[in-house]
């Protein structure tokens, strides 16, 4: 079954942002990013809503999301899949979102402190992957994670725009992509903090 607009913008309306920051919970409401440590930020709300409503999601999905951050998008992901599988390289945000979200009582999320660009390729396939970090190209480890039929939305391009791109794979492997948006995201690197 999927999940109809209406029902994850009602769910989204309803999250509380100021539950995934630190810093700056006066401005948890405006809808622009946030700082959230370690040079990384939280997108704003409506690219959040935005992005997750490209995947197509349905209750039985198995997501793979890149940059797990303070947990935010990890939270709406995980309210409309099966379960999660959240990649963090910075390990104090990794640290801090597990809690937090085990905290709110997300229990479909499986958390891996390690390098995106692997992706999590112990429980691959996946039916949809969400990145949350700027790629200079679409990393071919994701691609060959991602089942047949699956959605991906990832930003690439260079450090200072990104084209926000949703491939489809069709049942017999072959990638098609399009633009969503243009957008700005953090850098997509391979080391780990």
């Amino acid at each position: 079954m999927k999940y109809s607009k209406e029902e994850i913008e009602a769910y989204f309306s309803q999250l509380d942002r100021s539950k995934f920051i630190d810093d700056q919970k006066e401005h948890a409401a405006l809808d622009r990013p946030l700082p959230i440590g370690h040079g990384q930020t939280i997108s704003q709300p409506t690219l959040v809503l935005n992005m997750t409503l490209k995947l197509d999601l349905s209750k039985d999905d198995k997501v793979l999301e890149i940059g797990t951050g303070s947990g935010f998008q990890t939270a709406l992901l995980s309210r409309f899949s099966s379960s999660v599988y959240t990649v963090e390289r910075i390990r104090a945000l990794y640290d801090s979102a597990k809690e937090r979200l085990t905290d709110l009582g997300y229990s479909n999320v499986h958390f891996h402190y390690g390098d995106g660009h692997s992706g999590w390729k112990h429980s691959a396939p996946y039916d949809k992957i969400m990145v949350t970090a700027a790629a200079t190209e679409v990393p071919g480890t994701l691609v060959d994670q991602l089942a047949p039929g699956g959605k991906m939305v990832i930003p690439v391009g260079d450090f200072h725009m990104q084209a926000l791109k949703l491939l489809e794979k069709d049942n017999n492997g072959v990638i098609s992509e399009s633009v969503i948006e243009y957008v700005t995201f953090v850098e997509f690197r391979k080391d780990v903090e």
